[in-house]
């Protein structure tokens, strides 16, 4: 069974999908799904003959509405969140540590890397590092809004994820320059905004970014904090 993670791009959002196949059984694990490929999603679990058992989210996101919700619908998968990042409806409400089963032996690793936003989580699978925003190929996710905080970011990545295996290999959640994946050992030694920054360096830098708010930040987080349903909760 191939057990290398299948990466899927939206193009307006610039944010990556990965599907997860157990390599003991027809069980898959899907993270942060976009609503306008809920179908595009749906067709690759068929083609493969996989069935969807968890959808994981790495955060509650400001540039796009998640298919967790619908995908949970449609496939009885349970929705798995990180638990600081106030999404009622989903069925696991994650916690530094956690471990999610798939497959006969499969297990992601959950780790909870605050910054991005105060609940973002990163997931590990099989040497595969999953980051969501929390770091990006030469990059790392803005801190300057919910619940951000660019102190948080510098000890999550420097203190949990530049301490894994150099070979981890780093899927973020977004990328704007058309690449698709990095390791760990590359991105300590290289990153643009983090290697060889001391904490207040990084600080001062994240600071003085002068980002342009997300587009869609007011219709996507609450719809995100219901799993991209469009009934309040």
């Amino acid at each position: 069974m191939h057990v290398n993670p299948i990466q899927l791009f939206d193009a307006e959002s610039s944010t990556f999908t990965y599907i997860l196949a157990a390599a003991d059984s027809h069980d898959a694990v899907i993270i942060d799904p976009v609503e306008r490929h809920f179908a595009r999603d749906l067709a690759h679990l068929e083609r493969l003959g996989l069935t969807l058992t968890h959808v994981l989210e790495t955060h509650a996101h400001a540039d796009h509405v998640t298919s967790a919700g619908r995908l949970r619908e449609r496939t009885g998968a349970k929705a798995c969140v990180p638990s600081g990042c106030d999404i009622p409806p989903a069925e696991m409400q994650l916690e530094d540590g956690d471990r999610i089963s798939f497959g006969e032996h499969e297990q992601i690793a959950v780790i909870h890397t605050p910054g991005h936003t105060a609940g973002s989580m990163c997931y590990l699978w099989r040497g595969n590092l999953f980051t969501g925003d929390t770091l990006l190929i030469d990059g790392c996710g803005r801190t300057d809004f919910q619940s951000g905080s660019a102190e948080a970011l510098y000890d999550s990545v420097t203190r949990k994820l530049f301490t894994l295996d150099d070979h981890t290999r780093v899927w973020p959640g977004h990328d704007y320059h058309g690449q698709s994946v990095s390791s760990i050992g590359w991105e300590r030694r290289h990153n643009a905004r983090l290697a060889g920054r001391g904490r207040d360096e990084f600080i001062a830098l994240m600071a003085a970014l002068d980002l342009p708010r997300p587009r869609l930040i007011d219709i996507a987080v609450p719809a995100n904090r219901n799993l991209g349903l469009a009934h309040s909760v």
